[in-house]
């Protein structure tokens, strides 16, 4: 158990050291410290902080930083989210505007701007496409049997693949394979089409075509690029800040996670609350399984859309956050996401 004065060390460290960058010694304590006390005592307390190890020092200073466990002692039991002050809440709302075509602009968006509010690398998921369903299925010729195959999602998405037909394929059958197509799932959910695609439909293209499975190929690959869960990447050059020369091989492997996205998928997994009792997680480095991440930390949150699923949103920046101000930031910015994610439902 710590003392309530050995807490409010911990906390000043942490704050001074988060504003600073440097290490924080007694001296600079006596100062910022609410309470009027020694520099003996201040140093009795911050060696029976580094005795708990949640503090430690540094080889080019006497002054002392937080631990990742003087971080997670912090995020557990100290930290009280920041208010985002009016003025700020004003340029989220500006930021975001209000001429949206489909739901993947607002979620790209809400990436640029959280990685301009924070100067740190935002991550944002759309909600889950469970609920989407089949508005069209075309294919447009290019000639030299290729064909750009098009779906349209009933959220306004988009999705496009240029494939190569089988030759035997004439543009007749083409054109009858297309119908099928739009009559038999135009309407069903995503995954009902994904479902049909492996029975019904193959039977009934079988009777339709000479060659039905290049057509299911093509059609079937962009169907998975629809349904796939679609991640933005916002600020990702902020990144370079949080490494030096000497780690170049930790930020290339750090830009190829966020470039995959079943690793981004995973690594954003892991750091959510299944029980949902805490919409925003925090992770310190060593508490991710990714070994280039040690040095930094990542904060999700959860957002709802009614009936229309969840979505998250993250930032990965470095384990010396300000992570009072960042969650609050985050609670409110998950909220006026989910706001306008909310009237787009409502008026489409």
């Amino acid at each position: 158990m710590l003392t309530e004065r050995e807490l409010m060390v911990l906390k000043d460290i942490i704050k001074l050291y988060t504003e600073t960058g440097q290490p924080v010694g007694s001296k600079t304590l006596m100062t910022s410290l609410p309470i009027r006390v020694s520099s003996a005592t201040i140093r009795n307390d911050m060696a029976a902080l580094e005795d708990a190890g949640l503090i430690r020092k540094t080889h080019s200073s006497s002054g002392r930083v937080p631990s990742s466990a003087g971080y997670r002692y912090y995020l557990d039991n100290m930290l009280t989210p920041a208010r985002v002050p009016e003025q700020e809440m004003q340029t989220i709302r500006q930021s975001f505007g209000n001429d949206f075509g489909r739901i993947d602009e607002i979620i790209e968006q809400s990436a640029r701007i959280l990685s301009n509010l924070t100067s740190y690398t935002a991550i944002t998921l759309g909600p889950e496409v469970a609920n989407l369903t089949l508005e069209g299925f075309s294919l447009v010729p290019l000639g030299n049997h290729q064909v750009m195959a098009i779906i349209v999602a009933s959220d306004g998405s988009v999705q496009n693949q240029v494939f190569t037909l089988p030759r035997e394929l004439d543009s007749d059958q083409v054109e009858k394979a297309i119908r099928i197509i739009n009559d038999q799932l135009v309407g069903q959910s995503l995954t009902t089409v994904a479902q049909k695609l492996r029975t019904d439909v193959p039977a009934i293209l079988m009777q339709q075509l000479q060659t039905p499975q290049g057509f299911l190929d093509a059609f079937g690959d962009v169907l998975q690029k629809a349904v796939s869960e679609r991640f933005y990447v916002g600020g990702r050059l902020n990144l370079m800040d949080y490494f030096g020369s000497d780690n170049l091989g930790e930020l290339k492997q750090i830009y190829r996670l966020i470039d995959r996205q079943d690793e981004l998928n995973q690594l954003l997994d892991a750091n959510t609350d299944d029980s949902g009792q805490r919409p925003i997680s925090v992770r310190l480095g060593s508490e991710l399984s990714e070994q280039s991440l040690r040095n930094l930390s990542l904060i999700t949150a959860r957002y709802s859309v009614n009936d229309h699923g969840q979505g998250m949103i993250a930032i990965l920046g470095p384990k010396s956050m300000p992570y009072s101000k960042m969650i609050g930031l985050l609670e409110a910015f998950r909220t006026e996401l989910a706001s306008r994610l909310t009237n787009y439902y409502d008026h489409h």
